[in-house]
C-alpha cells in the first residue's frame, strides 16, 4: 500500500513533538513531514509542486506568528498547483468564526485537538485510517 504523505504545520515545537510520537506507531503507513511556520509549508510546498512529492494532506494549526493557518490555507487554494491538495484544520480553538473561515476558505475537515495524549492518539489514529482509505485507495501511485 502506498504511504500517506502527510505534512503537519504547526508553530508550536512540544505539539509538534507530541505528533510525531503519535505518528510514530503509524510508520510504516505514514511519512510525516513537518514545517514550524506558514511560510516554511508554503515554500515547502511551492519546490515539491510537480515533483510528485507533494503531501497527500496537509494538518494545518490556525495561530501561528507571521502567516496564519488561514492565509496559508488560502495560498494553497489560490494555487493551481497546490489547490487539490486537501487541508485539516488541527487546532485548539473550537470558535465557530474559525470553524466558518475553515470552510470558507475550502478545508476539507476541521479537527479540534484533544486536551489529552489518549484522546490525540485517537484522532490521529481515525485521521490515518480515514485518509488512508478515501484519499489512497483510488489515488495514482507515485
Amino acid at each position: 500500500m502506498k504511504l500517506l504523505r502527510v505534512l503537519l504545520v504547526d508553530d508550536n515545537p512540544e505539539d509538534i513533538l507530541l505528533a510525531r510520537e503519535v505518528f510514530q506507531e503509524h510508520e510504516a503507513r505514514v511519512d510525516l513531514t513537518t514545517c514550524e511556520s506558514a511560510l516554511d509549508a508554503l515554500e515547502h510546498l511551492r519546490r515539491h509542486a510537480g515533483a510528485a512529492r507533494l503531501p497527500d494532506v496537509v494538518l494545518l494549526d490556525i495561530n501561528m506568528p507571521g502567516m496564519s493557518g488561514f492565509e496559508l490555507l488560502r495560498a494553497i487554494k489560490e494555487d493551481a498547483g497546490l489547490s487539490h491538495i486537501p487541508v485539516v484544520m488541527l487546532t485548539t480553538s473550537g470558535h465557530p468564526r474559525d470553524v466558518q473561515q475553515a470552510y470558507t476558505l475550502h478545508a476539507s475537515s476541521y479537527l479540534m485537538k484533544s486536551e489529552n495524549f489518549q484522546g490525540f492518539m485517537e484522532q490521529i489514529d481515525a485521521f490515518v485510517t480515514y485518509w488512508q482509505r478515501n484519499r489512497l485507495r483510488h489515488w495514482p501511485q507515485s
